[in-house]
């Protein structure tokens, strides 16, 4: 017969859990994260979690056991993965992107759920308010600063008039930064012409279905069409039509510019929220935060592949050029 020890191990193994030692095992925490789609701004997030936690001296293997699941874009994936976290029980469940929150949300029952890059966290109806959420449910917020965003694409493209979106209809966080992104617009003198993806599979198309239809396309931070940019930026190189984004991870897959933060630092906020909850803080009165800090990068060579020389000021102004 094996040592209890192995066959411990070995359950933990099979549920995807990072072992700890037997010794001390009432003092290890478990944070169980869940992740709508695995792309390089969402697993920048994820990472700034773990790291953040590790800084707070919550160590994989020490004292703390790691769960990670990816719905690989499928909300009904997203909410068995929710279901089985409960039956799980762990200390905490962070949630990233919005279709994950809320289905994590809607099966936690008690369990503390800490949200990040979730755009709209009242109207996903996670949360009851900003400063006072009023429910076991917090987390960090990447509305982004749209203004800004509209602003860099007349520098970089001063006589244009028309801007593509594309985004998911069915993302709460898209629908969301759309409608905001109408309001906006015309302070800027910009008319939005909308283009929807149900589905990675659909991106292409819906890219397509801008061409001779706007001046240039603009890729918010929504998880379908992120995880499949690389369709998008193909579209604005075959047809000379530029291609903006609202992550700044997105400019070195071939995205001309963007202005916004680094996932990662909105991960970092994010995991020492949760560090904070393992320690004992109360999500129901932890404020939801957000990142406030923003950098433009760019990506010339892209720009003129896709029709368009950037102005030698706004190359200088960037934080990151990507060569």
């Amino acid at each position: 017969m094996r040592p209890l020890s192995v066959i411990a191990a070995a359950c933990a193994l099979a549920l995807g859990l990072a072992p700890v030692s037997q010794a001390g095992a009432a003092d290890v925490k478990h944070v169980a994260v869940t992740q709508i789609v695995e792309h390089p701004a969402l697993d920048a997030a994820r990472e700034g979690v773990r790291e953040a936690l590790a800084e707070a001296g919550w160590k994989v293997g020490e004292n703390l056991t790691w769960t990670f699941e990816s719905a690989q874009g499928s909300v009904g994936t997203a909410a068995q993965i929710a279901k089985k976290f409960v039956g799980l029980q762990p200390d905490v469940i962070v949630a990233i992107a919005t279709p994950s929150a809320q289905t994590a949300v809607a099966s936690a029952n008690g369990i503390p759920v800490i949200f990040s890059a979730v755009t709209d966290p009242v109207g996903a109806r996670l949360v009851r308010s900003l400063e006072n959420p009023g429910v076991p449910v917090t987390g960090s917020s990447d509305m982004l600063p749209l203004p800004l965003h509209l602003a860099m694409i007349r520098r970089a493209l001063p006589q244009s008039k028309t801007v593509g979106v594309l985004y998911n209809a069915g993302e709460a966080n898209s629908v969301a930064l759309v409608e905001t992104l109408k309001t906006v617009a015309p302070a800027q003198g910009f008319t939005i012409v909308e283009s929807t993806a149900p589905r990675s599979s659909d991106v292409l198309g819906a890219a397509r279905n801008l061409v001779g239809k706007v001046d240039a396309i603009y890729v918010p931070t929504d998880n379908t069409v992120i995880s499949a940019l690389e369709a998008v930026v193909k579209v604005g190189i075959d047809n000379k039509l530029p291609v903006f984004a609202g992550d700044t991870a997105s400019v070195a897959r071939g995205a001309v510019a963007a202005t916004g933060f680094d996932y990662h630092d909105l991960g970092l906020q994010t995991g020492r929220m949760v560090a904070r909850v393992l320690a004992g803080a109360d999500p129901r009165t932890m404020p939801v935060e957000t990142i406030q800090k923003t950098d433009l990068y760019v990506n010339p060579a892209m720009a003129e592949r896709m029709g368009l020389t950037l102005p030698p000021d706004m190359i200088a102004d960037a934080a990151k050029i990507i060569e």
